[in-house]
């Protein structure tokens, strides 16, 4: 059994458990590579049956058309049912307040959405294509996470797991998250693509487009990016190594235009997957605070 035979059997057998042991679970599912291998494995886990969990996306409205024309495409291939939370509902209804300025994000806002969602739909476990290799918060996370009746995660307060050992029991109103690929890398995620020949949004391969510099961040010129003096577009060879708002997902410079490319590429970078992401670098503790009061 290879490497990723393993990872991929660790997957399926924490899968079946979510699956065994809540009444309505469903996957996070944002048209990213990760949360892509995630429903591929899950329907492997279920195969000649069809894929048995909802697919769940919280659409800020400033995703890359791109990420959303392959959502569909893919939830229809599946035949799985597809339930879009809107930030734009929950701005209209008045529950988040949108920020302003040029450096505007609805990231964060993302948070009140899912867990509004996820109180209308009932879901009582969001499996979800997070890694721990990620970022140093996701390195906290167990994988069967709980979050008590308000959504918010406490890290001091989550359950042992060992031998292997998930334990799902909650209160009512609580739910879990779940974190089949915890033990994946972004090397691991991108050699099983390539085992598997799963297909990816165009984003992830190296094509040209116009970009500013901001930050230190490649950011592509999209209809949600507002220049500031001082910035000119220009073209650049680009692909993405994580996805999310064009407001806020950085480009790496890259000749990657396939699979193996992207893996050789991969082999020589220094900086972290999440570096180049304009919400991580708010502040040290970021990510963190943000899982705390429920995000992904």
């Amino acid at each position: 059994m290879t490497h990723l035979d393993e990872l991929e059997s660790e997957a399926i057998f924490i899968i079946r458990e979510a699956y065994a042991q809540f009444e309505n679970p469903c996957i996070l599912y944002s048209g990213g590579k990760d949360s892509i291998v995630l429903t591929h494995v899950a329907a492997k886990a279920f195969l000649p049956a069809p894929i048995p969990f909802t697919l769940v996306h919280i659409d800020t409205g400033h995703n890359f058309p791109e990420t959303l024309n392959y959502r569909d495409a893919y939830a229809r291939k599946l035949n799985a049912n597809l339930v879009v939370g809107s930030v734009q509902d929950s701005i209209n209804r008045g529950t988040v307040a949108e920020e302003k300025g040029p450096q505007a994000s609805r990231n964060r806002l993302q948070t009140t959405t899912l867990l509004e969602t996820i109180q209308q739909h009932q879901f009582d476990a969001c499996l979800t294509g997070a890694r721990r290799d990620e970022e140093k918060a996701r390195a906290k996370e167990r994988i069967f996470s709980h979050r008590d009746a308000f959504g918010q995660w406490q890290p001091k307060h989550q359950r042992p797991e060992l031998w292997n050992i998930l334990n799902g029991k909650k209160s009512y109103g609580e739910h879990f998250r779940i974190f089949p690929l915890s033990n994946w890398t972004e090397l691991d995620i991108w050699l099983y693509i390539m085992q598997e020949q799963i297909e990816l949004p165009e984003l992830y391969y190296a094509h040209e487009r116009d970009c500013i510099i901001r930050n230190g961040v490649i950011l592509a010129v999209t209809e949600h990016i507002s220049l500031m003096p001082g910035e000119h577009p220009q073209a650049m060879s680009i692909r993405f190594r994580t996805m999310g708002d064009a407001t806020i997902t950085g480009a790496v410079r890259s000749m990657a235009t396939n699979t193996q490319l992207v893996i050789e590429e991969l082999l020589n970078f220094s900086e972290t997957e999440r570096g180049n992401r304009m919400d991580d670098k708010r502040s040290e503790t970021s990510m963190e605070d943000r899982k705390k009061e429920g995000y992904f």
